[in-house]
């Protein structure tokens, strides 16, 4: 478990981003299942969470002309049991911290794992995002 000095400031980023969280397996459960799409971000403490996904998931839904009907983050590490049942909805991908899946109908239709977003820019991940978007919102 993380301390709360470090982990309250990075729930306030992704809230500001217009992300829900989800604790519970509950939530996560009725946010996954529901229709239409939805982008579930599985957040982290780590650097390319910090200088890369979260970056540029913030500008891929701002800059964006598509977005999800929902978005909802789980947070690794500190949220065990909801981070579990987010990723048991993609169980066919390993696990992956930071990483994001876009689920239409409760199907997922895309994923971005942690290799895919460590050494690149925040514009070049929100371009990814977009894309994603684009395509399956």
């Amino acid at each position: 478990m993380y301390p709360t000095e470090l982990t309250d400031p990075i729930r306030a980023e992704v809230k500001a981003m217009g992300l829900t969280e989800a604790t519970s397996p509950q939530q996560v459960d009725g946010a996954l299942t529901a229709p239409g799409t939805t982008l579930v971000f599985v957040n982290s403490v780590c650097g390319c969470a910090a200088g890369g996904a979260r970056p540029g998931l913030d500008r891929a839904l701002r800059e964006g002309t598509k977005r999800p009907d929902r978005c909802v983050t789980v947070f690794a590490g500190v949220d065990k049991e909801a981070t579990a049942a987010a990723r048991a909805h993609f169980a066919e991908y390993p696990p992956s911290s930071p990483s994001a899946a876009l689920l239409k109908d409760g199907e997922v239709v895309w994923m971005l794992h942690r290799h895919q977003i460590e050494g690149r820019q925040p514009q070049q991940i929100a371009d990814l995002f977009k894309q994603a978007f684009s395509t399956h919102c």
